[in-house]
C-alpha cells in the first residue's frame, strides 16, 4: 500500500508561515529535504530531529516526489501584519 504523505504532512497558516511541516511539529519539509540532498541518511536526521519517524522522513520524499511530478504549487505565504 502506498504512503499516504497527508498523515504525515500539514500546511497551516498560523505554523512556520504556510510552510508545510510535520505534522504536531515546526519542521518544515524543506529543512528534511536539504538534510537529504547534503547526504544525512534517515537515521542521521532521526537524531537531529528526535520527533520524527522513519515514515515521517519517507512521507517528506513522497510528498517531493508528487509535488514534482504534478508541479504541485504551494499556497503563498501570507503577508505579515505590522
Amino acid at each position: 500500500m502506498a504512503l499516504n504523505y497527508w498523515d504525515y504532512i500539514e500546511i497551516r497558516e498560523g505554523i512556520c508561515g504556510g510552510q508545510p511541516v510535520i505534522k504536531g511539529t515546526r519542521i518544515p519539509i524543506r529543512t528534511v529535504l536539504a538534510c537529504l540532498a547534503a547526504g544525512d541518511t534517515i537515521e542521521q536526521i532521526l537524531e537531529e530531529f528526535p520527533l520524527l519517524t522513519p515514515e515521517a522522513v519517507r512521507a517528506v520524499i513522497a510528498f517531493a516526489a508528487q509535488s514534482a511530478l504534478e508541479d504541485i504549487p504551494l499556497p503563498p505565504i501570507p503577508a505579515v501584519k505590522p
